[in-house]
């Protein structure tokens, strides 16, 4: 086994949606949680809310979308392709916002920290040898499965986190240059 150092960690993550079995142990799946609450949080709102979707409580998921997709009118296929995708992974973690009035930390600050949740909980995820595909979709934004998951409409879905073994291994993925991305003043 070879360590990798924390930044060639980071450097060299990527995303694997080729998901199965083993989905990680309950003391594992607690871990990946627990790095949700590390992440930076202005004024400690904790802005999120933490859906844990695994075994037969997928179906429920599959339901959700499934009355998601009739209600915007689909077809057969698009019908078919909602029902499977709780099924793409073992677990599903599911991070909304939980919005609070603050007066020095507005809508957009606490969206953000929900989205670094769900990024800390996808770095446990591979940290800890498994791997993980943070998805969105239309399904995020609809009020059909917020309604479905208890989830008021005036909050968000931030992702929808993928976790399991992975299937296959990737090839290693070109990486842009922060070059094209920075500037310095």
């Amino acid at each position: 086994c070879t360590m990798t150092s924390p930044i060639d960690f980071l450097l060299s993550r990527q995303s694997n949606g080729n998901l199965t079995e083993p989905a990680p142990n309950k003391g594992e799946l607690e871990q990946i949680l627990q790095s949700a609450m590390s992440v930076p949080d202005h004024a400690g709102l904790t802005p999120w809310r933490i859906t844990v979707v695994e075994g037969d409580a997928r179906q429920t998921l599959a339901n959700a979308y499934v009355a998601s997709v009739k209600a915007g009118g689909a077809d057969e296929a698009k019908l078919a392709k909602a029902e499977r995708m709780p099924f793409r992974a073992p677990l599903l973690v599911i991070v909304s916002t939980s919005y609070q009035e603050h007066p020095k930390v507005p809508k957009i600050e606490q969206s953000i920290a929900a989205g670094c949740a769900v990024h800390a909980m996808q770095m446990a995820a591979v940290a800890l040898g498994f791997n993980a595909m943070w998805r969105t979709g239309d399904l995020a934004f609809c009020d059909v499965v917020k309604q479905h998951l208890a989830i008021e409409t005036e909050n968000d879905i931030v992702g929808y986190l993928y976790i399991g073994t992975e299937a296959r291994t990737l090839p290693n993925k070109p990486r842009k240059s922060f070059s094209e991305v920075t500037r310095y003043l």
